[in-house]
């Protein structure tokens, strides 16, 4: 590739990625159009534009950079190192600019995959060096007229590289099992095995099974790709690289435990040290003051068993990367979950802009990897000490990915939350939204109040009451009993 030759000073080299990476500047809070009529005041708005289905990405490679889009599997300026890749923000119902998709980076061809190691794939060669251009998508607007916000150049390195290496293992080795078609984004932490394609494309062939696969991609998880928004905007710039510079973070794991166990092992052996202590034991071990009023007694103990000084689980790097749903659970005596699980208000802007299921925030929750604390209650019901209270010990740590099944469950739970939105029926008695007696793993109901900020119908534009998306008690007892598996006890005993 030769130097890109152009009507302005704004030229680039291709075999640096610094230029490369300066040089898109100049797409900054303007259009693509905008961008390459600066660039070359010939060129018409109506001429941006490719045959066949192209994305933004392979315009802003065309028309912007001045190369052809290929399928090779080498990055898009192999001399540099550097692949050009576009993602979409999209604006929440609080005006707020977030990560509208996960990042796809490279297909899996589920016959080749098996052979190739990590450091020869082309996910890797592609991926380890990114320019990631952040623009606002609105509905209905031409790709070449959408407003480019944020400049990235972002190296995949260090903790984050080792993580993900960990994640194409597993992938691969699902694939080497004869699995292709149980892979989930769930299996995973950063880097995921996402669906391509719609729903009914001809399945792809698998090496290990007779069974065909859907079409999968890597890809960078919608909530990794948050930090790398986060991490330019903390900056308070409008383009920046995390290139030769070290972020301080507080992390669970370190770079060298990762290299002896994976950091979902790391975090069960440090938890499990507790097993069969109850949350003031586990306080003491710790010099923590936990008081029996405090609600959150049991999620806060379990932060700092798993990390001392943890405050809140999103401060920890990895959980936030990761996406992590973390979930502490109580199990009484006799087997049972009293309490459902809830999880964030139901965003009916976000419903009503979502075609598809598997763009929606509801699917990236449900695929989601979980990580359950389960405290098992034990008697005396009203041991010295305690008074009125029930005594739970720490009695599990686990793990978990919504399977396949339960998914199509999650989809139609959605379906019906997204009926209601364009029928405009989000207010009480005139919805259809799945209740808890119905008994269908989830439902739909509010939670505690914890903000005055008002919700209102995307349809009509008037204020309806807010509802957040549940898992039933039930479903989380079957969750918790698939962790036992034949240690499941029924009725516990006492002690």
């Amino acid at each position: 590739m030769v130097k890109k030759e152009t009507t302005s000073d704004r030229n680039y080299d291709p075999a640096d990625a610094r230029s490369i990476f300066a040089y898109s500047q100049g797409l900054l809070h303007r259009s693509l159009a905008q961008a390459v009529r600066e660039i070359n005041p010939s060129v018409r708005p109506e001429d941006i534009v490719m045959k066949g289905k192209g994305g933004l990405g392979q315009l802003v490679e065309k028309f912007y950079y001045g190369y052809e889009p290929n399928s090779s599997p080498l990055p898009d300026f192999p001399e540099a190192g550097v692949e050009l890749k576009t993602t979409p923000l999209k604006k929440n119902a609080g005006g707020e600019l977030v990560i509208k998709e996960r990042l796809v980076c490279d297909m899996i061809d589920f016959c080749a995959i098996v052979d190739v190691p990590f450091e020869a794939s082309p996910f890797y060669r592609k991926s380890l060096l990114m320019l990631v251009l952040f623009y606002l998508h609105v509905s209905g607007k031409e790709l070449r007229d959408l407003e480019f916000l944020f400049s990235v150049l972002w190296q995949l390195k260090d903790k984050d590289l080792a993580i993900i290496r960990h994640d194409y293992e597993l992938i691969v080795g699902k694939i080497k099992a004869g699995k292709a078609h149980e892979l989930s984004e769930g299996d995973t932490l950063y880097l995921g095995a996402c669906r391509k394609g719609q729903k009914g494309d001809a399945l792809r062939k698998q090496p290990f099974s007779d069974i065909g696969a859907p079409k999968r991609a890597f890809s960078l998880k919608p909530a990794y790709m948050r930090t790398v928004l986060d991490f330019v905007r903390s900056r308070g710039k409008d383009m920046d690289t995390n290139t030769g510079i070290v972020l301080p973070q507080v992390e669970l794991v370190s770079e060298e435990e990762l290299r002896h166990a994976s950091f979902e092992d790391i975090l069960t052996a440090r938890a499990m040290k507790f097993k069969g202590q109850d949350y003031r034991q586990i306080a003491a071990c710790l010099g923590l003051d936990v008081k029996a009023d405090d609600k959150s007694r049991y999620a806060r103990v379990s932060r700092q068993m798993l990390l001392k000084g943890l405050n809140e689980w999103d401060n920890a790097e990895e959980i936030r990367k990761a996406g992590i749903m973390v979930k502490t659970v109580r199990l009484e005596a006799d087997g049972s979950i009293r309490e459902s699980m809830s999880f964030e208000n139901i965003d009916y802007n976000e419903v009503y802009e979502t075609d598809e299921w598997t763009e929606s925030r509801w699917y990236e929750i449900a695929t989601s990897r979980f990580m359950f604390i389960v405290f098992r209650a034990v008697g005396p019901q009203h041991p010295q000490g305690w008074e009125r209270e029930v005594r739970y010990v720490l009695d599990r740590f686990f793990f978990w990915t919504m399977p396949a099944a339960d998914l199509e469950n999650a989809e139609a739970y959605w379906e019906n939350i997204r009926r209601n939105v364009l029928a405009d029926t989000l207010q009480d008695g005139t919805n259809t939204f799945w209740k808890q007696r119905d008994k269908r793993s989830f439902h739909v109901r509010p939670k505690a109040r914890t903000s005055a900020e008002k919700y209102f119908s995307p349809v009509s534009g008037v204020e309806v009451p807010k509802k957040a998306y549940w898992f039933n008690n039930e479903y989380v007892e079957k969750i918790v009993r698939g962790a036992y598996g034949d240690e499941w006890p029924g009725i516990m005993e006492t002690k």
